[in-house]
């Protein structure tokens, strides 16, 4: 049984309480039938409020829960992202290891949305070159951006 659920038994519980002592109270000039007419009508207001106040946490609980649904959502898509960046950079360093000249440096790569940075040293400026034209060459790379320093 929901909290929301138990709420609206006691509402009910404490009103049908309230019509018993009403009908057994002190006479006001009102017949046992005014009394439990009165009861009767308090019973279905209380009843309407806690109709009304359930309502309101179930739009509550399903705007949370929609808030919870969006932010799972955009955790999935970094996520999706970060898995693709690392893919990306591992083709990268695959690529650079495939040629013999460079298979030999340490070229650290990264990769951000599809952006390659190189950095590191290279033996000359072909091999450089050669790194950056490697790099462009993978899937998903949109650019690259080379900071290999040549050696002297």
């Amino acid at each position: 049984m929901s909290i929301t659920q138990k709420n609206l038994l006691q509402v009910l519980a404490v009103s049908a309480l309230a019509l018993g002592l009403t009908a057994c109270g002190p006479n006001d000039g009102q017949t046992t039938g005014q009394k439990l007419d009165n009861a009767v009508d308090r019973t279905e207001q209380a009843a309407e409020k806690a109709k009304s106040e359930v309502e309101k946490a179930a739009e509550t609980t399903g705007q949370k829960l929609e808030n919870a649904m969006d932010a799972t959502k955009d955790a999935a898509s970094n996520a999706t992202a970060a898995m693709g960046e690392a893919g990306v950079t591992a083709k990268v360093k695959a690529a650079l290891v495939g040629d013999s000249e460079l298979s030999a440096l340490k070229i650290e790569v990264d990769t951000n949305g599809g952006a390659v940075t190189l950095s590191g040293e290279a033996p000359n400026q072909a091999a450089k070159d050669r790194a950056e034209q490697l790099a462009k060459g993978v899937e998903g790379v949109t650019s690259v951006n080379n900071l290999l320093a040549v050696k002297s």
